[in-house]
């Protein structure tokens, strides 16, 4: 009986940990097409980020202060986790991502991002000494020559340099997400991590934009998307609320019930999901070639995944 109830308790884990990183997955993947639109209604990538990342903040702001219960030295003791989660895996990662949608597809510049695995073998690597195996180099290998192809270099296409910095910026930040999600256990809250993630990388772009360091500039015109438009606060809503506050909180939670190799598996989703919303918002179709590397890039992590102890 006991062997029993400790399987369903593992079996019931897992099984809202997937239900959370697909819920995460989905939800950050309609941040890049929304994004765009906004973009090409003429709001700059930092003014999107801004207003996705403060609505978000206050969404789940009440939410935080009741699971926080007024026990402020917990902020003081994770002062450096919240605010490199938030400069790193909120504002660094989004403003990267942003910026680079405005210069590329979103489906490209989504997959160099979610290279950002095999960056958290390198940081392993370099800074707590977790030397990779044949398997994981030998995924690397792969992940780098479907990144190639998505990239389209062969073909004589022109290419943005632009925003390919842009994407391995966010690549970056991406890892961070995974590595500090992971580090935050269970001390703070994941509603908490996310609430303070989000105010301060918001707070941070705004400071950043009023000081002239990014553009910062918005309209009200209508936000154009394939076949249709709406109103300019319809994609603002969607981003605060859905990409946000929804995608962040689910992220964490799903780190927090699987572990940091199996929730950044399943992250990978992400790419299919953005795809999906790509297609349906912005018309935008992968070349074959590109599809064919996008492949590549998910199996090379995948493999990556797999020969990490």
């Amino acid at each position: 009986m006991t062997v029993l109830t400790h399987d369903k308790a593992i079996g019931d884990r897992l099984r809202s940990g997937l239900l959370c990183a697909a819920l995460s997955a989905s939800a950050f993947g309609l941040s890049g097409p929304l994004a765009r639109g906004l973009i090409n209604a003429g709001w700059s990538p930092a003014a999107a980020v801004i207003v996705r990342v403060l609505l978000g903040a206050a969404v789940l702001l009440p939410i935080a202060l009741r699971q926080l219960q007024a026990d402020w030295n917990l902020l003081r003791r994770n002062a450096g986790l919240l605010a490199g989660y938030g400069l790193l895996a909120v504002a660094g990662a989004q403003l990267s991502y942003f910026n680079a949608v405005q210069h590329m597809t979103v489906g490209v510049a989504l997959l160099i991002e979610y290279t950002a695995p095999i960056a958290v073998v390198g940081w392993l690597w370099l800074h707590h000494s977790q030397k990779p195996n044949r398997i994981t180099v030998l995924g690397a290998i792969i992940g780098v020559a479907g990144l190639v192809l998505v990239l389209d270099l062969t073909s004589g296409v022109s290419t943005s340099w632009i925003g390919m910095a842009w994407a391995f910026a966010a690549m970056v930040g991406a890892a961070g997400y995974f590595i500090l999600s992971a580090h935050g256990g269970d001390a703070v809250p994941g509603t908490v991590l996310a609430t303070g993630g989000l105010l301060i990388g918001g707070l941070g772009i705004l400071i950043a934009g009023l000081l002239g360091v990014v553009p910062l500039h918005a309209t009200m015109n209508t936000v154009a998307f394939h076949g249709f438009s709406v109103a300019w606060w319809v994609p603002l809503l969607a981003l605060g609320v859905v990409t946000a506050a929804v995608s962040y909180v689910s992220g964490i939670a799903a780190t927090r019930l699987l572990g940091s190799r199996l929730a950044s598996f399943a992250a990978l989703s992400e790419v299919l999901a953005a795809i999906v919303f790509s297609w349906a918002l912005l018309g935008e179709t992968p070349h074959a070639i590109q599809l064919l590397g996008g492949a590549l890039i998910l199996t090379g992590v995948v493999v990556v995944r797999l020969g990490e102890p």
